[in-house]
């Protein structure tokens, strides 16, 4: 009886004082973990490439002296924030998938869920820059240099990157300051805000308010400045005196176009399917979350490469090095 009387008077602790964890176990993909090991070659796939082409974006970038411009520093900014985003998650679920390594400190949980939405949000910022340095090129080719002088860009990329800073820095206190239970399992590959969240048995309401709020007032500021820019620049080449030239303006934001695409689908499919959509499979959530996380750092420097002449020389000037290098050898 003393025992059981102890036992109920230590539940009742906790949960009057609350339970903090310090760590948390990921398992993954919730009713595919047979699955994992199958699911992990495709991820890492995604995984080499992206890492691979952002470096080699970035690399370029930096040794050729005529790319230090506007549009190729954004292009650079983009690639960072790629390698950041994809470099804070995937190893972790890779680990997951092969090693079963579930572990994750309360701490680390934190830095990941901030770097990973920090970077998001400051992607989704270097995408509206990138459609101003089209709308400048387009309707100021003459003055593109001095209005987007390389310092301003660099001060704009870090304006970016401080407001996405500002923006995120609730969620880490928001998610400590919770009490929890003694179950410590989260459904997902890494430590997402909501999923976090969702183990406390205290009052969640201003995460998912918060939560909610921000992504959308982030997503709608730099999708609305995208959505300007582009009414400005179809105005401008609407007064092109031929098809010609119209085709030749817009074929410059081909790529940003597709970008974009890429990255705002997927990302607000996942913010409304988490919020609203409880019906879904939960697998299907955390494979939608980790699409965002891996295409755009996939599909962003294969877009540039291809489509960026002066980044498709370089490349192939480099496979031809390389190819001449072994030949000798």
């Amino acid at each position: 009886m003393t025992s059981d009387k102890n036992l109920l008077e230590h539940v009742s602790a906790l949960n009057n004082t609350g339970y903090q964890i310090p760590t948390f176990i990921l398992i993954g993909l919730p009713g595919l973990e047979y699955a994992h090991v199958w699911i992990s070659i495709p991820f890492c796939i995604m995984y080499i490439i992206a890492v691979f082409g952002n470096t080699l974006i970035i690399f370029i970038i930096k040794t050729e002296e005529r790319l230090h411009c506007p549009m190729f520093i954004f292009l650079c900014m983009l690639a960072g924030a790629d390698l950041i985003i994809i470099n804070s998650v995937l190893p972790k679920a890779l680990g997951i998938f092969w090693f079963s390594s579930r572990e994750i400190y309360l701490n680390s949980c934190l830095i990941q869920m901030y770097i990973a939405h920090v970077f998001t949000s400051f992607e989704s910022g270097v995408l509206a820059l990138m459609a101003l340095d089209r709308y400048v090129a387009i309707t100021n080719p003459l003055r593109y240099t001095s209005i987007l002088s390389n310092q301003r860009t660099g001060k704009l990329g870090l304006a970016y990157l401080f407001k996405s800073a500002l923006y995120f820095a609730p969620y880490p206190y928001l998610v400590k300051r919770l009490s929890y239970s003694e179950s410590n399992t989260i459904a997902h590959t890494y430590c997402e805000h909501m999923s976090v969240a969702k183990l406390s048995f205290s009052d969640i309401t201003v995460n998912i308010i918060y939560g909610l709020s921000i992504s959308l007032l982030n997503a709608a500021q730099d999708i609305a400045f995208i959505i300007f820019s582009y009414i400005m620049i179809l105005r401008a080449v609407s007064r092109l005196s031929t098809w010609g030239e119209c085709w030749k303006a817009l074929s410059t934001c081909v790529s940003h176009v597709c970008v974009m695409v890429v990255f705002f689908i997927p990302i607000l499919t996942t913010v409304f399917i988490q919020r609203f959509n409880h019906s879904i499979i939960p697998y299907i959530h955390i494979l939608v979350a980790n699409i965002y996380i891996l295409i755009p750092p996939m599909v962003n420097p294969l877009v540039y490469g291809i489509r960026t002449q002066q980044i498709r020389i370089k490349v192939l000037s480099l496979i031809c090095h390389v190819m001449t290098e072994q030949k000798t050898v």
